[in-house]
């Protein structure tokens, strides 16, 4: 594979010979379904600039690849219903949250003992032998890691309501640290939650307090500490703490947080000054729609800020209008999730990049629900309620994660990712459950149908082209570029190995595709009117190779 991959980037990088860079004038894009045409404007020509583009790495792979993922949830920030064990016995129902557990097991154990049982927590959140069934069995690329802001160190605490507490987390981040090296050993990549910082992004326990209140929003002091938490992490992963997909900002905002968007792009902005390759994920605060319209703008062809991944979580288990649905209804519902997407994808050009991924999601529902199916049984039906979701989530988002892995009351449930694992209820890609052989086969097919596989595709794009806009200068060379370029790429995805033995033995697909083209278009260095033919080639190339390889 290598020397494919190495004669790939010689054609990619030799594309571009001096001759070659020169102004472009603006030209129609390609058709994109359900939409017309649109002319590119502009007032001066634009020289191409050097490409940067060379084969995927192994952690290009872990952060773009499709996330079949599930949280670790209630280990870094406690919530009483999954980890009861870790609250004293007479704590109280409004007493459900980490600083509770903390100030109760404080007050009567004392703070060193406090520490070493958080500290046991920690180390025992997950083994080899977890990590093992994670990779082998469930098939699981990635994990959603939620953390707080007091996680980060006593340093953190001071001036919050942790600060009486903070010598307990001395050692925390230290061992998050190793969880992620643990995780990449395995071949499992980490997304690193800020699920609770100061003040609270809701109301709820999960923000680390019972508050009740979603005071981050409004406190410039909280919100200024919520920068140095990005800034910490993208500081961490950028010396060197591998396999980490991406820092989300915050969890569940509250709808229409004030200045929330504001907060993000300086929470962007600071990442950006350290670390401009780490993907950042928001939380899109139950508004999908507009969170796509920011990252749209955000995720600009011409900018070189990192991607921006919108997090959305579903589920169908909190309302009263989900409360009167039969499962049946809601499983059809979950057929055609994230439809918002619809007619926002294809051109980053012209378009912007928008990503999506389902950062929580279960196969809970109400038992008002449950109460309405029917004669069918309730274990058919959580089965089909998974698959459904399962099938939907790959098919138009860039990942999923299940909420959650571990809990006190394993398997789970419908809660459980051990649980629906086990019943088939959550399925992983087909692809990743291909044999070493089976990938190696494919790929070898893949690359004797290179050539001509390029040649008809290219020879169909110029065609169509001079049949639309006869007489028309395009600059096809590009798009025979883009394709190249694609085919490669998704070629690397396909074969590259992220962890030891058979932890990720391969079949990986660019999953997180629109980032990747945004990627790909900003490290081609061109510029002018015709870019959008390299983007085209690029998703040609992408495709063809997932079609040849059957995936």
């Amino acid at each position: 594979m290598k020397g494919f991959l190495y004669k790939a980037k010689e054609q990619v990088q030799s594309a571009l010979p001096k001759d070659q860079q020169r102004p472009s004038k603006p030209r129609p894009p390609p058709p994109i379904p359900g939409s017309k045409p649109v002319f590119l404007q502009r007032n001066a020509t634009q020289t191409d600039q050097p490409s940067s583009i060379s084969e995927p790495t192994p952690l290009d792979v872990i952060r773009y690849r499709y996330h079949h993922g599930t949280n670790l949830g209630s280990i870094y920030v406690l919530e009483k219903w999954l980890y009861p064990s870790m609250f004293p016995g007479n704590a109280a129902s409004n007493q459900s949250s980490e600083l509770e557990a903390v100030k109760l097991w404080a007050s009567q154990i004392g703070m060193d003992a406090a520490r070493a049982k958080f500290e046991a927590h920690w180390a025992n959140a997950i083994s080899d032998s977890n990590f093992e069934w994670l990779a082998n069995t469930a098939k699981c690329t990635t994990i959603r890691l939620p953390i707080g802001y007091f996680t980060l160190g006593p340093a953190f605490c001071q001036g919050t309501d942790f600060a009486p507490y903070q010598s307990i987390y001395t050692s925390a981040w230290s061992s998050v640290q190793t969880l992620v090296f643990q995780a990449r050993a395995h071949g499992i990549g980490v997304l690193l939650d800020l699920h609770a910082l100061p003040g609270g992004t809701n109301g709820s326990d999960h923000c680390g307090t019972n508050s009740g209140s979603a005071n981050l929003w409004s406190s410039p002091s909280n919100l200024s500490l919520g920068i140095r938490c990005a800034e910490f992490l993208a500081h961490s992963v950028s010396s060197g703490l591998d396999g980490v997909v991406g820092i989300q900002l915050c969890n569940e905002a509250i709808w229409e947080a004030p200045s929330m968007y504001a907060w993000y792009d300086t929470c962007v902005a600071a990442i950006s000054a350290i670390d401009p390759s780490i993907p950042v994920y928001i939380s899109d605060a139950w508004n999908l729609k507009k969170a796509l319209d920011y990252v749209a703008k955000k995720n600009s062809a011409t900018s070189m800020t990192p991607p921006v991944v919108v997090d959305t979580h579903l589920y169908w288990a909190f309302t009263d209008a989900d409360k009167a649905k039969t499962p049946q209804t809601i499983i059809g519902e979950a057929s055609n999730k994230l439809s918002n997407l619809d007619g926002k994808e294809g051109s980053v050009i012209d378009r912007g990049a928008v990503q999506v991924v389902v950062g929580e999601y279960s196969c809970v529902l109400t038992e008002d629900s449950w109460a309405k199916r029917g004669g069918t049984e309730k274990a058919e039906l959580v089965k089909q309620f998974g698959q459904a979701q399962s099938t939907r989530y790959q098919q138009r988002g860039g990942g999923s994660y299940f909420w959650t892995y571990k809990m006190d009351w394993l398997p789970g449930g419908e809660w459980g990712f051990v649980a629906c694992t086990s019943s088939g209820a959550i399925t992983a890609p087909f692809n990743l459950s291909l044999s070493p052989s089976d990938i190696s086969d494919r790929l070898n097919n893949a690359n004797s149908q290179r050539d001509s596989l390029m040649r008809a595709t290219v020879s169909a794009h110029v065609s169509y082209w001079d049949r639309t806009s006869p007489g028309t200068n395009f600059e096809h060379w590009r798009f025979e570029n883009g394709w190249k370029v694609g085919f490669s790429d998704a070629y690397a995805f396909f074969g590259t190995r992220t962890g030891k033995g058979l932890s990720s033995q391969g079949g990986d697909k660019i999953g997180c595709l629109e980032i990747w083209v945004l990627k790909r278009v900003r490290e081609s260095g061109m510029r002018g009117g015709f870019v959008w033919e390299f983007e085209q080639g690029l998703r040609a190339g992408i495709r063809d190779f997932y079609q040849v390889v059957g995936i």
